[in-house]
């Protein structure tokens, strides 16, 4: 039965997500039922399109990220695929109405990763764009389910949370970004000469990101909010980390949050969303 066929290649996603990222993992089981194995559908195709501009070495990258986008448009337009993360993500994205402009401009920034290792301001902007915030959006389309006054009244908050998760991404992967692949992500920003200034100039974007998507945060549809709350408090406390540490530390060490700590926020959260404190 096809039906049987959709959950499986839904919960293919949903292994997907659950392997790759336990913070956001935790968040979407936070989700009204309804909403996490569509949400899980556009996780397991960011990260696939990721993965393949970031971990398969000695392939020929360009082609196979060329060969998704033509596969994931196919599966769009013949409502079908025999690629279990393309199946569950063509069927979001005809569910939720999820535009075309937002898929290309994802690829894009996937496939800017190929080309450049160093992002002027305007191609920092673009990558941001389409590497975060149309994912961002891509999740609102879920969670609005097409609401288009909601959708649009979001919209901005739902762009500035995926912006600041991002460079968040970036400051804590900045090591393994330039060993490993040679990029540096921050305009005018020079690996080798990183500073204590710079870094709290990007910083201070980041904070301002955050405050725009917090807002957005508390009016957020009940089925959704909790668990975007949660993932902006993980982030949030790998921010604060972040902060803490001088240039040094971020440059030669990946810093985390330990599971503990994730733990403790959830149940401190928990307490909070119970007594309408968010």
């Amino acid at each position: 039965m096809l039906s049987l066929y959709n959950k499986t290649c839904a919960e293919c996603s949903q292994l997907i997500t659950h392997r790759y990222s336990t913070s956001f993992s935790m968040g979407i089981r936070l989700f009204e039922q309804k909403l996490r194995l569509p949400i899980c559908a556009i996780y397991g195709f960011v990260r696939f399109a990721d993965e393949i501009v970031d971990t398969f070495h000695g392939y020929e990258k360009a082609n196979l990220l060329q060969r998704f986008r033509s596969d994931t448009y196919r599966s769009i337009t013949e409502c079908i695929s025999l690629n279990p993360v393309l199946h569950a993500f063509q069927e979001v994205v005809r569910r939720y109405h999820i535009e075309n402009e937002l898929i290309d401009a994802f690829l894009d920034s996937m496939a800017m990763d190929l080309h450049f290792s160093t992002y002027e301001d305007s191609l920092y902007k673009q990558y941001i764009y389409g590497s975060a915030e149309v994912v961002g959006l891509m999740c609102l389309r879920v969670f609005t389910d097409g609401n288009e006054a909601e959708y649009q009244r979001l919209k901005e908050g739902a762009q500035a949370l995926g912006s600041a998760f991002q460079k968040i991404n970036f400051l804590r992967d900045m090591k393994s970004d330039f060993a490993e692949r040679g990029r540096v992500y921050f305009p005018g920003i020079d690996y080798q000469h990183f500073t204590n200034e710079q870094k709290n100039e990007i910083e201070t974007d980041i904070k301002q990101d955050f405050d725009v998507g917090y807002k957005s945060i508390l009016q957020l549809p009940p089925s959704a909010r909790f668990g975007v709350y949660l993932a902006y408090i993980y982030y949030l406390n790998l921010f604060k980390k972040i902060k803490n540490a001088n240039v040094t530390r971020v440059k030669t060490e990946r810093i985390r949050v330990k599971n503990r700590i994730k733990v403790y926020l959830l149940c401190r959260s928990m307490v909070k969303n119970s007594l309408n404190l968010l």
